[in-house]
Order: structure tokens, then C-alpha cells, then sequence
């Protein structure tokens, strides 16, 4: 036993770059591993042995894999065998903001410091896999965990999560793409059959998991609930033999989302690497001795033994998991990870300032001077509710949040800062509401008054992380905003019309009072340091620079999910069709010519740029060339700000139905005032084409392309023409 210990131990040092994906010597270990295994040790390798564990082999020195939620932030520790928590003392961590907040930065370097961050701290907490980030798009603002994702474009997505993906496995922690794929909704997301064309599953909802892959080389990705023409996503022959496994190469693990797996032929045959969660309904019931009952765990086996199934299936399984160790607990050179460090702090500072989105400023509303000594009335909920607890799987267990009342009292020290709460909600709890016992009519009453007495009234609400709000397991039953918002904020406009508004949440909703409000921005959560970020950029120490990742509809039949009625969104409790296709999002709003009440990449400045001499390098080009775009940018504001220059394609005259026009390169640009910068956008002629159906793969389209450039998908400021032959 001695000898094998240590020649196991020897192989553990062989991939000494955790971002290799290829490495022959390792692949050899490997193979040698797997022919010390016995059967029985294989299959044990394939499925969970806890709640977020799977067993290694103790007698090899092979160890075990440990999983953690979530995509921002790691969270506390979990019972071996149930759903509490396990009450540590040590598992406090930094919360950083959720993904909707990172994508509105439109900032790739931020990524890249985010997932560094968490990383870190997954790899202190001695975790092997990170269950993030999440890409799913956004195709409706009712899906409860769109504020997990990166928006609704796919190219913006694809952007944002490769470095995400590199920062986090530079720590030697593997980052778990999720949820492969068609995740769109909660609305019985366990069964619900998604069916939708080729050109929308491949020029839409795969992009940002396929730029995972082949660019952010990831090395696992977490399966869906739904099903996809009649197969469940976590063992889909289409998704992941054909598409994930094949056309991509992927050659790391599939991990089932919790409870995810249904069929012992199909997750053996169809790609599935480790089943996690079954027995359980996913969140509460278990079963004595369940994890041997897996559909990997003795029912895999005896179909092995019986000679049902080959036992290379099984190797092939082991062999992924294996490389995913090497890369992860088997790399004794891996750093050791750290938590709770200031530079955690200021990163998760840093996205939550750069993410915040203003989206009206009527007469300079803000910045509010935190010099001058004035009444601030903060009212509603959300200046004083903690967000990182609640919303599913991605609740956290901070060392510390910032409130945004907190933030605001840091902040405006010469300030008198009145507080009134408005509204309620009830505590957060996963799968049913519990109302607020709180009396509705008195704290619509006290915020009232409280409103009369100031100068300028800060209203702070939105959607929380409660059900049927912005969380898993559900999505929100109406777009407007809950809890009798709209009708405090007509009350509070009526005694105090200086007042402005901060959306917390991760979607779009309904804004009846828009045009009585004298400024509006559009939070998120933001963790450990969204009150002092959102104090940031309501003083003006921070300018905001925040784009918003998603449209927002004026109303919820604007969105294309929903123009097609319940066949299209939520489905029939069995079906569901993606009847707009590819118009999603601004594409959609783009090509019916439907104003959004704000545009995707739309955001405003306390300065003002302005975009000019658009140009390209060549007019004519060829596949496989490089489109070289340029403009002018200038700040032509009184203080220093950042731009994000945006560069959308269309093709006039396709063949087929194509979006007005593209998302297809941007570039986030930081100036001084009066200064100017030229701004060069590199796109490949190749990420022009279309999926074309009728051969099934990829095709460019020759002809004559129109470039657009502006600072959001409505705000054009000029277009040229280009060709491609």
C-alpha cells in the first residue's frame, strides 16, 4: 500500500500549469490510475457521497471533490447529509456583486479581478469547484434568477465570462458553467421541454457557454433542470455528446445540477460525468443511504456488470474527473488561496461602483454634493434589507454588508439623514412567501411625513431575494414593482417632488412614475460593499459608467417572450416554444421597431462624451479577415468619466431573418475632461455568420454589411457601410 501511496503521489505533481488542457504525461498517469481502480471504485467516482462532495479513493491517495455554490460568493458551509447549515464559525466571506452588476461594467479587466477574488476564496475554503458563473440569457424579466446571469446579448456574455473563468481557475479552483442550457425561466423548470429553432439555440443561448469552453477553457460545466426536445440538459446526447463534447471539444466534467439526472441509460450514454443532488427534490427530502441509489451509483454498476453497458463508459467518466483533480485538489502547485483580504473588498467595491447604472438625471439631480448640509430622506426597504442572504442557491453568508443607508450615513456626514421604511416584505424564504406582519398602512404614513420634512428624498426599492421575486425555485409573478411601491412613491411625490429613485434588483420592471422622478438609477446586489459604492456614485466620488445588459420593455407584452402569449412563456406546464427565435432582447425592440423604455447598453454619465469619425481600415473583406473599427471619443464634460463605445453589425438584405443589427465589439474607455482618445475595435469577419439550418453549420453571408457605433443599442451616432466578398 505504502509503494502505491507513493507513486500515486509522485503523478500529483505532473501538471504544473493549472490552466494547461492538453498534457500527454498526465493523460498517462491517468490511464494508469484508472487501471488500479477496481469497478466499484469507478462508479463511486461518478456521483455524490454528500451534499456537495463526491468520494475520492483513500487507498490511492485519490481525494475527495469538493463543490460550493455560488457565482458570487462562496457560501457557508452545508451539512454533510441535509440542507442546513453547518453553523461555522470560519466560513464568513466577502460578498461580491451578482453577475447582472458585473455585465452592466461592460469591463472584461473587472472580470478578470472578480474572478480572481472569489476564486481565492473558494480555494481558502479548500472548495474544488465553484458552481459559477451563470449564462444564461435573459429572455424574460420574470425569470427569477436573472440576476445570476450576464444579460440578454450573447456576445456581451461571452466577453464577460472568459476572464471571469480564467481568474477564478488561476487559483487551481475549477469554475462550473451553468446552466448548460435553456435555463430561461424557474416556472417548472424540472420538466419544462424548451423547443426552439437551431438558429436560436446556437446563435443565441450557446455562444456564452461555447466562448466558456473554447476560450475560457473551463473545466466543468453544471447541467439544466428543463428539458430540450425531449431530453433532460443534464444528460442531453445533443447538448453534451454532440454539441458540448464533440463539436467543442470540451474535455473536462459534466456536473448535474442538483438532482438534475432521471434516466441511468441517458446519464451513462449521454455525457453526464458526476450526478449530484438525486434523491432529493433538490432543496429538503432525503433518503437513508440515498447516494448509493444514484442513477450513476448501483444502477450504473449492475448494468456494467450485467454487461449492458461497457465498462469504458464508465473509464471515460473517470478519466474526465481525474483530469479535473489534476487540475483542481491533484496540483500541489496551487496557491493557497485567501479570504476576507482588502483587496477583496475593494474589487467587490470597485464592480459594485462600476456596474450601478444611471438611468434618468433631470436637471442634475445627482450627484448630491456630500458637502452641503441638507434633509436626506431615505425611504423604502431596500436602504436597509440585507440582499446577499436569500435567493436560492446563491445566498451567502457575508463577513459584513453595507446597507445603502449605511453607506449614504458614511458618506454625507454633514448631512441630517432622516429613514423611513414605506413598505414591507416579509423575510426571505426558499419556496413560499411569508408576508410582513408590519402594518402597511402606518409605515406608508411615517414615510409620508418623513418625506415633507426634507430636501431631497432618496427612495430605495425594487425586487428583494424572496420568492417569486429575484430567486430561484420561482419567477415573479407580476412586472410591476411589489409591495405597494408604485403607490408610495405617487404619495411621497405629492408632499416632496425632489426625489430620486434607486432600483435594487436584478430585472427590468415596470415604471408608471418614471416621468415624475427627477433621477433614477438602477442598482443590484451588491454584496459586502453595495451602500458604500451606491454613496460612491450618489456623491459623484465615483462617475457612473454602468450600461445596462438587458432591454427594459415599457410594458411586459413588449418583450418578445411574452408578445406570443403562454405558449411562448412559461409554456403548458409540459411545452414551450421560442416563438420569437432569435429576436431577443433589443433585436427584437431593433427589428418591430418597439421602443424600450431603456435600451440594452444604455447608461448616462455625470459628463458628456460625444463619438465621431467612425471608420474602417478596409471597405472590402474576406472571410477569415479582421475588421479593424475606429472612432474618435471625447470627453467634452467638466470632469473625468469612462465611455463604452459600442459597434453593432446588421446585413441589409439576408437571405434569411436576421436582428436589425448585432452587438459585435466593445471597448470601455476611461477620459479626462477635455481630452480625447481614438478607439479601435477588432471584429472577425467569421462572428458575421449565421447558423445556417439547411446545413446545419455556420455560413457568411457575401454582401454588403452596415456598421453601427453609438453608446447603447438605441443611440446610434453613425453607420458605414462595408463588404464582404
Amino acid at each position: 500500500m505504502k509503494k502505491i501511496l507513493l507513486y500515486v503521489g509522485l503523478t500529483l505533481g505532473v501538471m504544473t500549469n493549472v490552466n494547461a488542457q492538453s498534457n500527454a504525461k498526465t493523460e498517462k498517469k491517468i490511464d494508469e490510475i484508472i487501471n488500479q481502480l477496481t469497478l466499484k471504485e469507478k462508479v463511486a467516482m461518478c456521483h455524490a457521497q454528500s451534499k456537495f462532495s463526491s468520494p475520492g479513493i483513500p487507498r490511492l491517495g485519490i481525494p475527495e471533490l469538493w463543490m460550493s455554490d455560488g457565482p458570487h460568493g462562496v457560501r457557508g458551509e452545508i451539512n454533510w447529509d441535509d440542507w442546513g447549515y453547518a453553523n461555522w464559525t470560519n466560513d464568513s466571506i466577502t460578498a461580491f456583486p451578482a453577475l447582472t452588476c458585473l455585465a452592466a461594467t461592460f469591463n472584461p479587466e473587472l472580470s478578470h479581478e472578480y474572478g480572481v477574488a472569489i476564486g481565492e476564496e473558494a480555494r481558502f475554503r479548500k472548495k474544488d469547484v465553484l458552481l459559477g458563473p451563470g449564462v444564461n440569457i435573459y429572455r424574460t424579466p420574470l425569470n427569477g434568477r436573472n440576476f445570476e446571469y450576464m444579460g440578454e446579448d450573447p456576445y456581451l456574455a461571452s466577453v464577460m465570462v472568459v476572464p471571469y473563468i480564467k481568474g477564478v481557475q488561476e487559483n487551481g479552483v475549477a469554475a462550473c458553467v451553468k446552466h448548460y442550457a435553456l435555463n430561461n425561466q424557474e416556472e417548472w423548470r424540472g420538466h419544462i421541454n424548451v423547443n426552439l429553432s437551431d438558429r436560436a439555440l446556437y446563435e443565441i443561448y450557446l455562444p456564452a457557454f461555447k466562448a466558456a469552453v473554447e476560450k475560457g477553457h473551463v473545466w466543468s460545466i453544471m447541467g439544466a433542470y428543463n428539458q430540450v426536445r425531449g431530453e433532460h440538459c443534464c444528460h442531453s446526447d445533443l447538448l453534451l455528446n454532440k454539441i458540448l463534447k464533440g463539436k467543442w471539444n470540451f474535455d473536462g466534467a459534466v456536473i448535474t445540477d442538483w438532482g438534475g439526472t432521471h434516466d441511468t441509460k441517458q446519464a451513462a450514454f449521454n455525457g453526464l460525468d458526476i450526478e449530484m443532488g438525486t434523491w432529493t427534490n433538490g432543496l429538503t427530502a432525503s433518503a437513508k443511504f440515498a447516494y448509493d441509489n444514484y442513477f450513476l451509483a448501483d444502477p450504473f454498476l449492475k448494468l456494467i456488470q450485467d454487461g449492458e453497458i461497457d465498462e469504458s463508459v464508465v473509464d471515460d467518466k473517470v478519466r474526465r474527473i481525474l483530469r479535473l483533480m489534476y487540475r483542481t485538489n491533484m496540483n500541489l502547485n496551487r496557491s493557497l488561496g485567501r479570504m476576507n483580504n482588502v483587496e477583496h473588498t475593494q474589487a467587490a467595491r470597485k464592480v459594485a461602483a462600476d456596474g450601478i447604472v444611471l438611468l434618468k438625471n433631470k436637471n442634475g439631480f445627482f450627484p448630491i454634493n456630500p458637502d452641503t448640509n441638507i434633509k436626506i430622506a431615505v425611504i423604502g426597504e431596500n436602504a436597509t434589507r440585507s440582499m446577499t442572504v436569500g435567493g436560492g442557491s446563491s445566498e451567502l453568508k457575508a463577513k459584513y454588508e453595507i446597507s445603502p443607508l449605511e453607506g449614504i450615513k458614511n458618506r454625507f456626514k454633514n448631512a441630517t439623514i432622516l429613514h423611513s421604511i414605506g413598505y414591507a416584505s416579509g423575510p426571505s424564504a426558499y419556496g413560499r412567501e411569508i408576508p410582513s406582519k408590519l402594518n402597511a398602512d402606518s409605515l406608508v404614513k411615517a414615510a409620508v411625513n418623513v418625506a415633507s420634512k426634507a430636501d431631497v428624498v432618496l427612495f430605495i426599492g425594487g425586487l428583494n431575494k424572496n420568492h417569486f421575486q429575484d430567486c430561484e425555485g420561482g419567477d415573479r409573478k407580476h412586472f410591476e414593482l411589489p409591495f405597494g411601491q408604485n403607490e408610495l412613491i405617487d404619495k411621497l411625490l405629492k408632499v416632496n417632488s425632489n426625489l430620486g429613485l434607486v432600483l435594487v434588483s436584478g430585472n427590468a420592471v415596470e415604471m408608471p412614475w418614471l416621468s415624475q422622478v427627477k433621477g433614477l438609477m438602477q442598482s443590484w446586489y451588491n454584496g459586502s460593499e453595495a451602500g458604500n459604492a451606491l454613496a460612491d456614485v450618489i456623491s459623484g466620488d465615483v462617475n457612473p459608467s454602468g450600461k445596462l445588459p438587458f432591454s427594459y420593455p415599457v410594458k411586459l407584452n413588449d418583450n418578445a417572450a411574452h408578445y406570443f402569449g403562454e405558449l411562448s412563456y412559461p409554456g403548458d406546464s409540459i411545452n414551450q416554444y421560442y416563438k420569437e427565435d432569435i429576436l431577443v432582447g433589443y433585436r427584437w425592440h431593433d427589428t418591430k421597431k418597439i421602443k424600450p423604455l431603456f435600451a440594452f447598453g444604455y447608461g448616462l454619465s455625470y459628463t458628456d462624451f460625444k463619438i465621431s469619425d467612425l471608420n474602417t481600415d478596409k471597405q472590402i473583406y474576406f472571410k477569415g479577415d479582421k475588421i479593424k473599427v475606429s472612432c474618435m471619443l471625447a470627453n467634452t464634460g467638466k470632469i473625468k468619466g469612462s465611455e463604452v463605445v459600442q459597434v453593432y453589425i446588421g446585413k441589409p438584405k439576408s437571405k434569411v431573418d436576421r436582428a436589425l443589427k448585432e452587438l459585435k465589439g466593445f471597448k470601455k474607455v476611461s477620459l479626462d475632461p477635455g481630452k480625447e482618445e481614438q478607439v479601435e475595435i477588432e471584429i472577425s469577419v467569421d462572428d458575421l455568420a449565421f447558423y445556417d439550418e439547411s446545413i446545419s453549420d455556420w455560413n457568411l453571408e457575401k454582401g454588403t454589411y452596415i456598421i453601427y457605433i453609438g453608446n447603447s443599442s438605441d443611440n446610434i451616432i453613425q453607420k458605414q457601410k462595408i463588404n464582404i466578398k
